[in-house]
């Protein structure tokens, strides 16, 4: 009965995922592939909950609702925690420099630092576009001659102290941010073709 049952499950994994589910040893060599926008999606998804959790659970938290420490853009001067976005653009060069398969940054249509400012037609298109709808944005665009997929995903105020820093910084070019407000977008890029 045991050998049955382990059979059986057995021919239900690899009908449910598939004749590449016993290549343990070689992924990619698979027959299917996974789309550039299942990929994007998929680590817009670790991203944003990544994201979303430092914010809540320790900027937001510890900054806002215990006043236990602050968060600030020069954290290294002042003993601070380090602002989310700072956060993220540092996980961003971090990707960049192990020569991972995509890029990714944080770019907003009222950028606090001007670094942060859509700088690619598909950027500036895909920004206004999440914010006119709240819904992710993809397209093609080639760039330094090679072709990419391109994702951009709506950056949501998720806390009080993502839209109160945002909304009190002395450089910020818009200053009526509220909760729930799509402040800018995590850009993804993903190149197509080898």
């Amino acid at each position: 009965m045991k050998k049955k049952l382990k059979w059986g499950l057995s021919v239900m994994l690899i009908l449910f995922l598939g004749p590449t589910a016993c290549n343990t040893t070689k992924v990619e060599s698979a027959p299917f592939g996974i789309s550039p926008k299942v990929m994007a999606d998929a680590l817009h998804a670790v991203m944003e909950a990544d994201r979303t959790v430092y914010t809540k659970m320790i900027v937001n938290r510890l900054q806002n609702e215990e006043k236990v420490i602050k968060a600030s853009e020069h954290w290294k001067d002042d003993k601070a925690l380090v602002l989310p976005a700072q956060m993220f653009r540092m996980g961003a060069e971090r990707v960049a420099e192990s020569k991972a398969p995509f890029s990714y940054s944080l770019i907003s249509l009222w950028p606090v630092n001007k670094q942060n400012a859509p700088k690619t037609e598909s950027e500036k298109i895909g920004l206004a576009e999440i914010n006119r709808t709240g819904e992710s944005y993809y397209t093609e665009e080639t760039l330094g001659g090679r072709k990419y997929f391109t994702a951009l995903y709506p950056d949501i105020a998720v806390a009080p102290a993502c839209y109160s820093c945002h909304n009190d910084h002395q450089d910020s070019p818009k200053t009526d941010f509220k909760l729930g407000d799509v402040m800018g977008g995590v850009v993804i890029r993903i190149p197509l073709g080898t």
